[in-house]
């Protein structure tokens, strides 16, 4: 038998080595391949599931821009409706308000002076009228305005 040199024995140790590093660099890429199989069939699912779900998302948010546009129709109603009918309310007050205190004041003095011609009524003592604190007399206060 022949003598094996310290080279060969090199050689050998290296091709062993080597032997062993491709073996793992095998097993780390057929793992890597089943990693790259699930993540495609991953995304394809994700993928699948996601347009009708996007589908349905669309349609909500048209729904409800529809409905965002139909509120924004009926406020702009409403604030015609309140604008006219504040107008109406300033109309109505000022073509009925002044006659109507003033029928109302006729009224009043129509029941005074009927109130004041009845014999058996009582005739009222005269208002006194308050200044800071003490009363003053009718007869003063009228006496007052001369």
């Amino acid at each position: 038998m022949r003598a094996v040199s310290g080279g060969e024995v090199a050689g050998i140790l290296v091709a062993v080595f080597w032997a062993i590093l491709v073996s793992f660099l095998a097993v780390a890429l057929v793992r890597l391949a089943q990693t790259l199989k699930a993540t495609t069939k991953l995304v394809a699912d994700v993928t699948d599931q996601a347009v009708p779900l996007l589908a349905d998302a669309s349609a909500a948010v048209r729904s409800a821009q529809t409905q965002i546009d139909r509120v924004d129709a009926i406020a702009s109603d409403v604030q015609e409706v309140t604008s006219n009918a504040s107008a109406l309310s300033t109309t109505v007050a000022s073509t009925f308000g002044g006659p109507l205190v003033k029928v109302a004041a006729f009224g009043y003095g129509v029941r005074r002076a009927l109130a004041g011609r009845k014999a058996d009524v009582p005739v009222k003592e005269p208002r006194r009228t308050v200044i800071v604190g003490r009363t003053v007399p009718a007869a003063r206060r009228k006496n007052r305005g001369k």
